[in-house]
């Protein structure tokens, strides 16, 4: 099917007043697109695989509400154009609800169908603050927001006395959102970044980045962008003689790095939005260690999102009751207005679809590890 076709199917979806969903009665499905390719393909994978630790079980238990959940996902390979056009295909196909989409550009490139569909996304893996104001209906935040990230970043950086923090950043709605993050939570303590560098998606060409930014002299660097730019970056600074700290969001995939900087990984800060998954120091973090050993699974902060996220998503679909509609499920979700999954809470109303604040903060290791 061309674009073409496309696009004239999906115009005709969105003017139609009311359209079915699946009527098979058997199933609910939800539709991800997410990067199963590329150089961020493995916050793709980590992400699904926790999800489905939690449907499989529900649908060996009967499902949900008697229905199947099957979690179709398609590779975007972390391209905004791609993500649409998934997006415009689940739509099409008369998915139930939208689920884990991975990245910012990409959100934000299916955030005008999904809209104009009034079909529910639920935990996009992403705190960009273009996605959360204005209020969007159909969106639902399972994570903090980088705003709530940089801030606490910034209070640590602050804490040991540092002033001169730069940025290295993706020259992408995902960079611009840390960005304007990191520099709002600075401004707040009356600084700025010393200097900037961007580096393209996908991309491992660093270079002129690297120029940038260390003319600013700084004492840290935080880092938005995918976990291979970011090793890049990492060991291209290291080579200049820089002792200085790393600072990175979460949406890095703290294992993912460790993974590729290997021993380079020491001292490298990662802020988390979900539990630490390595040990059962919550109910949840146990619930997943228990799963992911029983599937012979890996164990990643990602995965643990995953995971979280699934939980929410069929709790909302229980809430959703006997008619799993798009817009049934927008009040199953919002009708979560207290859930404790664990010691992780959500909190959803009809006004307000950022379920958590929480934000820790984890080093990696030489060894590949993260530690607290």
């Amino acid at each position: 099917m061309n674009r073409r076709h496309l696009l004239q199917n999906f115009a005709a979806l969105a003017g139609a007043s009311a359209l079915p969903v699946f009527a098979d009665n058997s199933r609910i499905v939800l539709g991800q697109s997410a990067p199963f390719s590329g150089p961020a393909r493995e916050l793709g994978e980590q992400f699904k695989e926790g999800a489905m630790l939690v449907f499989d079980q529900i649908n060996q238990r009967g499902g949900v509400n008697g229905r199947r959940i099957e979690l179709k996902s398609l590779d975007d390979g972390y391209e905004p154009e791609r993500c649409a056009l998934n997006t415009r295909r689940f739509i099409e196909d008369g998915v139930n609800a939208l689920f884990g989409y991975v990245g910012t550009p990409t959100t934000l490139a299916a955030l005008p169908l999904l809209t104009a569909a009034k079909i529910p996304l639920v935990a996009p893996f992403t705190g960009a603050e273009s996605l959360r104001t204005p209020f969007n209906k159909y969106l639902f935040h399972i994570r903090a927001s980088y705003n709530d990230e940089a801030a606490e970043m910034v209070k640590q950086v602050l804490a040991v006395g540092i002033k001169r923090v730069a940025v290295f950043y993706q020259n992408d709605a995902y960079g611009q959102s840390g960005l304007a993050a990191v520099t709002a939570a600075l401004k707040a303590h009356n600084l700025a970044p010393v200097s900037q560098g961007t580096v393209e998606r996908n991309s491992v060409d660093v270079d002129g980045a690297l120029k940038s930014v260390m003319a600013g002299q700084p004492e840290c660097i935080v880092q938005v962008a995918a976990y291979k730019s970011c090793a890049a970056f990492i060991r291209a600074v290291r080579k200049t003689g820089f002792l200085g700290n790393f600072y990175n969001f979460s949406f890095v995939g703290a294992q993912a790095l460790a993974s590729e900087l290997g021993k380079d990984a020491r001292g490298v800060v990662v802020s988390q939005v979900v539990p630490f998954p390595f040990s059962g120091l919550t109910p949840v973090a146990g619930e997943y260690l228990q799963r992911t050993k029983a599937a012979k699974a890996d164990v990643s902060y990602t995965g643990m999102e995953g995971f979280i996220a699934a939980k929410v998503m069929v709790e909302g679909l229980r809430r959703a009751g006997n008619n799993p509609t798009p817009e049934n499920i927008v009040s199953g979700l919002e009708a979560q207005s207290q859930l404790d999954l664990g010691g992780f809470f959500i909190g959803f109303s009809s006004q307000r679809h950022t379920g958590s604040r929480y934000v820790d903060m984890t080093i990696l290791t030489e060894d590949g590890k993260v530690r607290r």
